[in-house]
């Protein structure tokens, strides 16, 4: 691939947070013509939010407009909710309802901020997508690729939601704040007056209330899932759940069950409608395979590859067997057994700071 000459016209994506407020500051420090965009992803009252305890309040579009009007940018509201729909909610909802464990931050960079505006940017006539993730992108020479790196501070570092991007993606999209630390973020915000410094950052699941998973997958679809068994790993009875969408693995508490030893959660057998449990020692297992794979330091994985792997957002990395046995299947042999291996959440590959790529766990 050979790198293009792009013209300096961006569109940020502006949450109404501290980050994506810095980074247009950033794009605008570096000439850049910027233009604004938050994205409505929902209406809090139909999925049953409050309006005050979400990313899609009124308060953030108010403050992602006055953070614009401060740098003189132009800012747009544009409605994705019928995507944001199809693609994250119900997404996660046939998730959980198939006894896995989803992370729709993936989803939604992966649709919406990378998809959905990159669409809009070249309506706007702008060559980059700029958002406020804590990453960097660097272009190799000497394979031609764009590379995905983490952010430098390690406590912000967001490369693990950001492993779907395309070659493509990558060279329209910048990331402005992958070489700072957030305390310099906030000190840059509260420097130039914007209205959000002290803003909290967004926490869990933008789209549910007080991570009541269940409640709100019952309230959209209408429907409740019936109790069943909780059996041990040898099939023998141990009591009642109220529901597989209730359970994920490696859960403990909440099982409501007076047991002779501590036991949590190992599987979710949809057909069965039950929920295994086990021991701690028992959750551990060492073999991943993913699907829906996206690799970016290379075309595809020839041979085994020594790498680091995680296989949820805060999952400390660990060394690994690589291989790429077929088009779109990834086989990951941990060094060391993991705990609670997830289906539905993603594993990411890193070689040091680089994200090789990434798939989710079958």
């Amino acid at each position: 691939m050979t790198q293009m000459k792009l013209n300096k016209k961006a569109l940020i994506a502006m949450s109404g947070g501290v980050d994506s407020s810095v980074s247009a500051l950033r794009m605008l420090e570096q000439g850049y013509e910027c233009t604004g965009v938050t994205m409505r992803l929902f209406c809090n009252e139909d999925i049953g939010v409050p309006i005050e305890s979400s990313c899609c309040s009124m308060d953030d579009i108010q403050d992602a407009k006055k953070v614009c009007a401060s740098l003189g940018m132009e800012h747009y509201t544009i409605n994705f909710a019928e995507r944001f729909r199809n693609d994250v909610i119900d997404r996660f909802i046939d998730a959980y309802a198939h006894g896995r464990t989803p992370n729709p931050c993936i989803d939604c960079n992966r649709y919406l901020k990378f998809e959905e505006l990159f669409t809009k940017a070249q309506e706007f006539g702008c060559d980059y997508v700029v958002t406020g993730h804590y990453a960097r992108i660097r272009y190799d020479e000497a394979s031609g690729r764009y590379l995905l790196l983490k952010g430098l501070d390690p406590k912000k570092d967001q490369s693990y939601v950001l492993y779907s991007l395309t070659q493509n993606q990558l060279a329209h999209v910048q990331f402005p704040l992958g070489e700072l630390e957030k305390t310099k973020v906030r000190e840059l915000a509260e420097a130039h007056g914007f209205v959000n410094a002290h803003k909290h950052d967004s926490q869990d699941i933008c789209f549910v209330q007080d991570g009541k998973y269940a409640e709100f997958i019952e309230q959209q679809t209408g429907k409740r899932f019936p109790a069943g068994n909780f059996v041990d790993t040898q099939g023998r009875v141990l009591g009642r759940h109220k529901g597989i969408i209730h359970y994920t693995v490696g859960q403990r508490k909440g099982l409501g069950l007076a047991l002779p030893q501590p036991m949590y959660v190992k599987e979710i057998d949809v057909e069965r409608n039950q929920v295994i449990l086990s021991t701690n020692e028992e959750l551990f297992s060492s073999h991943v395979v993913a699907k829906n794979i996206n690799l970016i330091d290379c075309e595809k994985i020839t041979e085994p590859r020594r790498l680091k792997a995680r296989i949820r957002y805060h999952h400390v990395e660990q060394w690994a067997n690589v291989t790429q046995p077929e088009a779109d299947t990834l086989i990951v042999d941990f060094d060391e057994p993991q705990r609670a291996i997830t289906k539905g959440q993603s594993l990411v590959l890193y070689d040091g700071e680089v994200v090789v790529g990434g798939g989710t766990i079958v």
